[in-house]
């Protein structure tokens, strides 16, 4: 987003007209972005087979996953329901990796049905997968590394308490459940959260799946998750994916040596790609003067924009509509029938009422989960590509609230 003769724009579109295109609040995503950043990581593992899986709870839109799959991107898919939406986008079943969490073993056959890969994450399903396909279905098995990265347990996943993957502990009697059933392990996957800076967070993890390597004999790749960091403030730390990228392309290099195979590394990688590209745009409805704080209402809430309630995050804001106007300090809220605020004491260009306000960094776990909570419309999305504002999803109306519903005769 730039400042152009006090005129926000992103990539050559006037924000200010687009809402009054599109209206608010309205989520904007910058293609241009999306391949900036896809770009970054392709070029950051030096001498190694490199497989990008873009994981789409991020931003889940089926024209993102078309621009994903244009990009040359694979899909991480950890639902029924996204792998039928990256088919329906146009991706390949060999090019998505189906990786759930607790779902049932009716759901990992709908899956194996169509042709995905598929990734384990824990004993019980193997055993009953192992039991129904023997060798027929190669699997990828995901490994709990123990690892806590990141330091916030709420965007960590491979803690010793975290409920995704196969413990490290376990492996011993994982490799015996694949030799009772012939299951043909094609891969070893792990992912240990959000906000890495540290190549270390990712050596140390693949130390484990390099040790587990040695019992599974036809590996064809490994997959190390995400989790790198971006820039919600100003002076925020980010990962520096080039000297990540090449500590752990030699690491692994060394490691293939040692296997007697070159693997394939994959990484799934969804808010590094999606995150900055992502604008939200609310209007001001009201501005509130209370004996303590100046409240900005907007035209949004929890129902839009969940991330700073549910994981204390950080969104940096800004007033586009009055950028030269003497900074003030608000609490930014929103309209939802509960505690939903956006910002504490943040230091805005005066906020009016219309004024059009700029979250940053939403283009991941934005929309992908809004809700519809006090009956509130999700709000439309715009795709910017090649200087053009697409829209890519319409704004919600009554009819969509009751399409489902059943109006029973009382």
């Amino acid at each position: 987003m730039e400042l152009i003769n006090g005129r926000y724009s992103l990539d050559g579109v006037d924000l200010l007209e687009l809402v009054n295109e599109f209206d608010s609040p309205v989520y904007v995503y910058s293609a241009e972005t999306m391949r900036e950043q896809y770009e970054k990581l392709t070029h950051a593992f030096p001498g190694v087979k490199l497989g990008l899986h873009y994981a789409c709870k991020a931003l889940s839109n089926i024209t993102v996953l078309k621009y994903m799959k244009q990009l040359g991107a694979g899909l991480d898919a950890v639902s029924i329901q996204e792998v039928l939406l990256g088919l329906k986008a146009g991706f390949e079943p060999t090019q998505i990796l189906y990786t759930p969490n607790g779902v049932s073993m009716e759901e990992i056959e709908m899956a194996v049905n169509e042709g995905v890969k598929i990734n384990i994450d824990n004993r019980s399903i193997l055993e009953q997968f192992g039991a129904k396909y023997g060798d027929k279905v190669p699997v990828c098995i995901r490994v709990n590394p123990h690892i806590l990265a990141g330091g916030n347990h709420k965007i960590s996943t491979g803690h010793i308490d975290s409920k995704f993957g196969i413990s490290y502990y376990q492996l011993r009697h994982v490799a015996r459940v694949v030799k009772l059933y012939g299951i043909n392990v094609e891969g070893l996957h792990m992912h240990t959260g959000s906000d890495i800076l540290d190549a270390e967070v990712f050596i140390r993890g693949a130390e484990l799946l390099f040790d587990a390597a040695q019992d599974f004999k036809d590996l064809r790749y490994m997959d190390f998750g995400s989790g790198f960091k971006v820039g919600y403030k100003e002076a925020d730390i980010t990962t520096d994916i080039n000297d990540i990228g090449a500590k752990i392309a030699e690491r692994f290099k060394e490691f293939c040596t040692q296997y007697g195979r070159e693997l394939e590394l994959w990484f799934e990688p969804g808010k590094f790609l999606v995150s900055e590209s992502g604008y939200f745009l609310v209007k001001t409805n009201v501005v509130k003067q209370t004996t303590s704080t100046m409240f900005a209402g907007i035209d949004s809430g929890l129902n839009h924009l969940i991330r700073p309630m549910l994981y204390d995050a950080y969104h940096k804001i800004t007033n586009i509509s009055n950028p030269t106007g003497i900074e003030r300090i608000y609490a930014v809220v929103g309209y939802i029938c509960e505690t939903d605020t956006f910002g504490w004491d943040r230091k805005l260009n005066e906020v009016r009422e219309g004024d059009i306000l700029a979250f940053h960094n939403t283009g991941a776990y934005g929309f992908s989960m809004a809700s519809n909570y006090n009956s509130r419309f999700r709000p439309a999305e715009v795709f910017i590509y090649k200087g053009k504002a697409h829209l890519i999803r319409k704004r919600e109306t009554l009819d969509d609230l009751l399409r489902n519903q059943v109006d029973m005769d009382l």
